[in-house]
Parts: structure tokens; C-alpha cells; sequence
């Protein structure tokens, strides 16, 4: 049996982190445990390479939820990296921190030292921004480029928007000014995908402390009482054991997190008992306070060229293709996700309950060579699209069987709070307002259906029910508490009831920010590293 000081299960966007902050002193041993293989491909680098990731089954997990009450009983689609970087290495590159007061409610649901004044020191030292002229502030691993020179010209239809409607406008939405419309800034370096792996494994990887494997599944951790000890490894060599001296970290993210612990015997007493599996701890709270983001988008066409314009011909394809890999420049260095921001619905409201998407490109989905495909539409387009920040509906994650090979129960248990409903109201009248400013009459030709514009409340509410998608945001499912009669983990990201055993990615969460969640991952497994090797002990351990 090898021993090593800590075992991180997922080379995602927190194991990457944890990889390479546990191990830099050199005085620890780091093993990284990783489902999925290399990233080592074109459409992982290439930034606008995510249409093609999305359906990939080699590098995503490609999850799939239970049919949904409140939204007609449809199956949602979850796509999840399996890969190394994780998510970092498939989605859609929009960097945000989250708004100042996400993470003050993190504190005030018992995440103690998880304010904004905590954890914003960390994302100052995560952080290397390069902004519009070239020039880099900051010096941390993680790139995150202003792309405004390569946005599309559409885009000021968007801004002119705004001053219309009396929107706030703001430069950054991870500035100090975060509220308003603005040009997101994306994960990229040089015009290409900077992921977790890119910034903090392959540092790790040059130290002789630190060992990766690859393609490996981990069926469970292992105790010796309620001590983790290590874990148990499907490897392509066949099953293995390893030892964790210190820790056992689980970084698997907010699916397959819940799922490892309740296999390992960690959960719900009725769950595990109805599996046979042996109760280690009893924690109700495993897989339970799923959260995501719903969002809604609505099509137009339009009156001059937008994206659609130079990605849906041969030729334009060619064109744009050539030039990036000649310059590194151009749409395929960017995320379809220009622009949006964080505003408030209606007049009264303390903080942003909307996030938005405004996209200059319109797009189908559908099969093509026996795989769906993402396919930019034959004319020019583009997109209106909303997201209520902080959704109250609570769902869960259950494991269906110990195999780690089956995938779990996703349930997502949308809109089933009478907030909910309302802030999807709220979104849909913003949108209406928007459509009808002067700014977006001249840039609209005609609406796709359905024309939000012609809708009333409850037409709202309908449409949204039966077209409303997950943004990919699942959070919380061992959500950090004061105790496990309300979360998984404490403010130090240790297991309730168990010893040598953490929880650190989204999972972790206590409640969802009102964003984009890679940029808190990234920044909760830093401040993590920083607990675990500064941070109190396990008591009785004698360390």
C-alpha cells in the first residue's frame, strides 16, 4: 500500500488548486486521483472550442437529471468535465467572483471566515488580469483577459441598451463596481483556454512530491473507525489501495462528490441502509441543498451582421479558423458569452437579482455525425437571456448502487418556491423592457418564437417551464454548516463525524453566488489549501 500526506480525488478546478498549494513547500506528498484523461486536445485550447466539448463523452461526464415537475417533467442535461482542469476545461470561460454579498451570506449560514473581506484576498492572489492594452495586473496563475478588442461590434447595441433603460453600466463585474452591463472577462491566455490545469496541476506536476493518476475510478475512502485512511481505486492496472497520512480530500465536484462519500458510507441512514451499504456517519445533508442557476434565452434576428454571420458559412469557418491560428485572435479566442452583467429587476431591490446574457449569435442544437452539435444559424442573430442570482428550490443527489460506475440520482426540484416563480417573472418583464428600449428596436428585425415581448406574467412563467435550461451551476451538496444537522463540512472544510476527511469544490458551497461558480471554486479550494496546512487540527490526533 503507498502512503502519501494527502489524497485529492479530481483533477478539477479545486483538485488542480489543492495539487499545487499542498505540495509547493515540498514537505508534503500529494496524490491526485483523476476519473478522466488528458486535455490535450484542440477544442479543450481553443476557447470557442466548448461547442464541441459540450457533447463529448470522452472528456464530460454528460449527466442527465430526473424529469422535473415544474418544468413539464423534461430531463435536463448536465454537462460535467472528466477530464483533467474539470469544468475549467469545458465551459464557457466567463470569470466571476460572485457580488460582495454572496459570500457574506456564506458566513451568516455558518461558513465562519467565508466573508467578502476573507475571500477576496484570495481571489487578489489567484488572479492575473490582463486588461484591454495588454498590460497585467497582478501576478497570480489563474489569466483573466479583458477581450473587449475581439468582442463583436453588435455588442454596443447592448450598451446603448442600458443607458436606454437606465441600467448601470460597470467595466468589470469583478471590479469594484460590479453591478451593471459590462464585457465578461474570460479564463484565457495568449487566445487560449487557461484552465485549473493550465494554471495550478502543471506547476504541481514538476515536483517529485506530487503523483497524478489518470483514468482511474475511486469506488470508496476507507476507515479504520471514523478515520479515513485512504481510498480504494479502480486504476487501469487493476484495484488499488492508497494511504492518506494526513488527509483525504475529496475535490470531485458537486455531483460526484455527494456520490463518493455516500458510497463510502456517508449519508442519508435510509439511503445507505436500502444499498447495504455500511453507515459510517449519518448525515442527511449529503446530496441534499442541490442548487443551480436556471436560465432562459430568447432569439432575434437582426437588422446587421453578428456572429452568426462569419461562424455558420464554410467559408466564414475557414476564415476565422485560419486567422486564430495565425494570431490567436478573433471569435474563436473568445466565449459566444460576450457580454451580460448583474442588474436589478425593478426599482426596491437590495442587490442584482438577474445575471444576464447578451450574446451576438444565434445558434440550433441538434445531431451531426451521430453526436448533437451546436450549430450557429444560417443568419444574423443574436441573443437576450436571463438568470434569477439566488434560487431558493432545493433539490438532491442520490446514488442509485455502491458501483461507481453507475451515475447517480439528479434531482433537481426546480421552481418549487413561490420566489422562485416571482424572480422568473421579474426576469422575463426585464427582458420586455429591453427588447422595446429604442437601442434594441433598430438592432432587432424580428423575434424567434416565442416573443417574449407579447407574453404576460403567466405567459412568462409557461414559457419558462418548458424552456428554461440549467447554466451548469450545481452547488452545495456538501454544503459547509455549523454542524451536520445543517451542512456536511465546518468552515475548515473537515467532514462532520469522521477525521482525516474533507470536502473542498463547489459542493462545499453554502449557498450558490449569484454568478458563474468556477471563480469561487477556484478561490474556495485556495483559501482551503491555506486552512489545511495553517488551520487547527483534527482534535485527539496528535498531530
Amino acid at each position: 500500500m503507498k502512503t502519501f500526506d494527502y489524497i485529492v480525488v479530481g483533477a478539477g478546478s479545486a483538485g488542480c488548486v489543492l495539487a499545487d498549494q499542498l505540495s509547493r513547500s515540498g514537505a508534503n506528498s500529494v496524490l491526485v486521483l483523476e476519473a478522466g484523461g488528458s486535455d490535450n486536445s484542440f477544442w479543450i485550447k481553443t476557447p470557442i472550442g466548448y461547442g464541441r466539448t459540450f457533447f463529448d463523452p470522452r472528456i464530460n461526464w454528460m449527466y442527465r437529471t430526473e424529469p422535473d415537475p415544474e418544468t413539464g417533467g423534461r430531463i435536463g442535461y448536465w454537462p460535467r468535465g472528466k477530464v483533467l482542469g474539470g469544468s475549467s476545461s469545458i465551459n464557457a470561460l466567463v470569470y466571476c467572483r460572485g457580488l460582495p454579498g454572496d459570500f457574506d451570506d456564506w458566513e451568516e449560514a455558518g461558513a465562519a471566515g467565508w466573508n467578502w473581506n476573507r475571500v477576496r484576498a484570495h481571489y487578489e492572489q489567484i488572479e492575473s488580469r490582463v486588461l484591454a492594452d495588454g498590460t497585467i495586473e497582478g501576478n497570480g496563475p489563474l489569466f483573466v483577459t479583458d477581450v473587449r478588442h475581439d468582442t463583436h461590434p453588435c455588442n454596443r447595441h447592448y450598451f446603448a441598451m442600458a443607458r436606454d433603460l437606465g441600467l448601470p453600466v460597470t467595466e468589470d463585474c469583478n471590479g469594484p463596481f460590479p453591478e451593471g452591463v459590462t464585457r465578461y472577462r474570460i479564463t484565457t491566455r495568449r487566445g487560449g483556454r487557461w484552465s485549473a490545469a493550465d494554471a495550478f496541476l502543471r506547476p504541481a506536476l514538476t515536483r517529485a512530491n506530487v503523483t497524478l493518476i489518470q483514468n482511474c475510478m475511486v469506488e470508496r475512502i476507507l476507515f479504520e473507525g471514523r478515520r479515513a485512511v485512504g481510498v480504494s481505486v479502480r486504476t487501469t492496472q487493476g484495484m488499488e489501495t492508497f494511504q492518506a497520512g494526513r488527509d483525504v480530500i475529496v475535490s470531485a465536484g458537486a455531483v460526484n462528490s455527494p456520490k463518493l462519500l455516500q458510497a463510502s458510507g456517508i449519508g442519508p441512514q435510509a439511503l445507505l441502509a436500502r444499498l447495504g451499504i455500511p453507515v459510517i456517519m449519518a448525515n442527511q445533508n449529503v446530496g441534499a441543498n442541490l442548487q443551480d442557476h436556471l436560465g432562459i434565452s430568447y432569439y432575434y434576428k437582426a437588422n446587421e451582421a453578428t456572429l452568426n454571420s462569419v461562424l455558420a458559412p464554410r467559408w466564414g469557418k475557414m476564415l476565422q479558423g485560419m486567422r486564430y491560428l495565425l494570431t490567436r485572435r478573433g471569435p474563436l479566442s473568445l466565449s459566444v458569452n460576450q457580454c451580460g452583467g448583474f442588474v436589478r429587476s425593478r426599482e426596491g431591490l437590495a442587490r442584482p437579482d438577474q445575471q444576464l446574457y447578451l450574446n451576438p449569435l444565434t445558434y440550433t442544437t441538434g445531431p451531426a455525425n451521430n453526436r448533437p452539435k451546436i450549430r450557429p444559424d444560417p443568419f444574423p442573430g443574436f441573443i437576450l437571456s436571463f438568470q434569477p442570482t439566488r434560487p431558493t428550490s432545493r433539490g438532491r443527489i442520490e446514488i442509485i448502487s455502491p458501483d461507481p460506475s453507475d451515475a447517480p440520482r439528479i434531482i433537481p426540484n426546480s421552481l418549487s418556491t413561490e420566489k422562485d416563480l416571482d424572480d422568473v417573472i421579474a426576469g422575463g418583464r426585464l427582458i420586455q423592457r429591453m427588447a422595446a428600449t429604442p437601442a434594441m428596436r433598430g438592432f432587432i428585425k424580428e423575434a424567434m418564437a416565442p416573443d417574449v415581448r407579447a407574453l404576460d406574467d403567466g405567459g412568462i412563467l409557461e414559457d419558462f417551464r418548458l424552456r428554461c435550461g440549467s447554466v451548469y451551476h450545481p452547488v452545495s451538496t456538501c454544503r459547509m454548516g455549523r454542524d451536520a444537522a445543517s451542512g456536511v463540512t465546518d468552515s475548515a472544510l473537515r467532514v462532520f463525524g469522521v477525521t482525516g476527511l474533507r470536502v473542498v469544490d463547489a459542493s462545499a458551497f453554502p449557498s450558490i453566488t449569484s454568478g458563474n461558480t468556477n471563480a469561487p471554486t477556484i478561490m474556495l479550494a485556495h483559501r482551503a489549501a491555506d486552512l489545511i496546512l495553517n488551520g487547527p487540527s483534527y482534535v485527539g490526533l496528535g498531530r
